[in-house]
């Protein structure tokens, strides 16, 4: 997979993270910014208290109480990667990506896919909760 490199306008006149991505998702203008765009909604729905963040030079980013996922685009691919994905419990088979580690797990959409959005979203409050867990022990 190639990542796309182009930086998004703005990266460096210190914008707020969500007008990053905003920018990210328009710049994108094809499926891959819709698909972000959806996965971003998802996201917010599942946790309303998500920190939206902005890092290494380019890669959405969402928080609570530590990393949840970030959201990767390539030519080919959307890619999901839960920081802690290794330790969450995926019965919906959601995660295709990432696989042999130890820690992480990714969800790669293609165009054309659907994600189940009910799956992903517990996902989301799965990692919400390992995070929140691990910060009170």
């Amino acid at each position: 997979m190639t990542k796309m490199t182009s930086p998004t306008k703005g990266a460096d006149a210190g914008e707020a993270p969500a007008q990053l991505i905003d920018a990210r998702i328009k710049e994108l203008a094809d499926w891959r910014g819709e698909t972000l765009a959806r996965v971003r909604a998802l996201i917010k729905q599942a946790d309303p208290d998500v920190i939206e963040t902005w890092k290494w030079r380019g890669v959405p980013v969402w928080e609570h109480a530590g990393i949840i996922c970030t959201g990767e685009t390539y030519k080919s691919a959307v890619k999901l990667t839960f920081a802690k994905g290794a330790s969450l419990e995926d019965p919906s088979g959601l995660f295709n990506s990432s696989l042999e580690g130890s820690t992480r797990r990714a969800i790669d959409i293609h165009e054309g896919e659907k994600i189940d959005e009910a799956a992903f979203q517990k996902l989301i409050v799965a990692a919400v909760a390992l995070n929140t867990s691990r910060k009170k022990a």
